[in-house]
């Protein structure tokens, strides 16, 4: 089987030519299991997991017992931050607690190359000439996915030192720009489109190896 390609693409958003890609990575076998468990495990730990409330022992107040245990035709009570009382405490109050989920490293690496192959196997994957710009260009990087044809939503990765890309491409409506670093692979399930620099190639493959 051919191992699989992408098109670089121009300023203009032609394609100059035809980059080969890792088959290992770009024509891996798709498991969607691992996908789903990692995708799972990336957005439960964007959760900051703080929601909380006092319980009847946090509550200030409350010391001195309400009225006399007997005589006087109440229930007894003990304090007065006990749940049924307002401003009370709440019962089994819910504390901070982390939601991470623990994928083991070769399952995330499985599903990261997964993700790449729908893409490259749609023909929904490119590659940006690290020439296409020199100087930021919000206008030219809106007619380049235009004549690429990529759907929207659209990832950009670019290097840090790539501003010139990043700036042209950040400012467009449901477009996201990263770094190979923070690809995650929710974000490449999320795109319906991806876009990689020449230069973040090679980091973006490395990272699934």
């Amino acid at each position: 089987m051919a191992a699989p390609k992408a098109p670089v693409l121009d300023a203009g958003g032609k394609a100059s030519k035809q980059v080969t890609l890792e088959d290992a990575i770009f024509g891996a076998e798709l498991k969607p299991h691992l996908v789903h468990e990692t995708v799972r495990a990336e957005l439960n730990a964007r959760r900051a997991g703080t929601r909380a409330a006092k319980s009847r022992g946090l509550v200030s107040g409350g010391r001195a017992k309400p009225w006399r245990q007997k005589g006087t035709g109440r229930a007894r009570a003990g304090t007065i931050r006990a749940a049924q009382f307002t401003g009370g405490g709440v019962v089994f109050p819910p504390s901070p607690r982390s939601f991470e989920v623990k994928v083991n490293r070769k399952a995330r690496r499985s599903a990261f190359r997964s993700a790449l192959s729908a893409h490259a196997s749609a023909g929904t994957f490119a590659v940006l000439g690290d020439t296409a710009f020199d100087e930021p260009s919000t206008r030219t990087a809106a007619e380049l996915l235009q004549a690429w044809g990529g759907q929207l939503p659209v990832v950009v990765v670019a290097l840090l030192e790539q501003e010139a890309i990043a700036k042209s491409f950040r400012n467009l409506d449901r477009v996201v720009v990263t770094t190979p670093a923070e690809l995650e692979v929710a974000a490449v399930v999320w795109a319906r489109a991806l876009l990689v620099t020449e230069s973040a190639l090679p980091l973006v493959e490395g990272r699934a190896q």
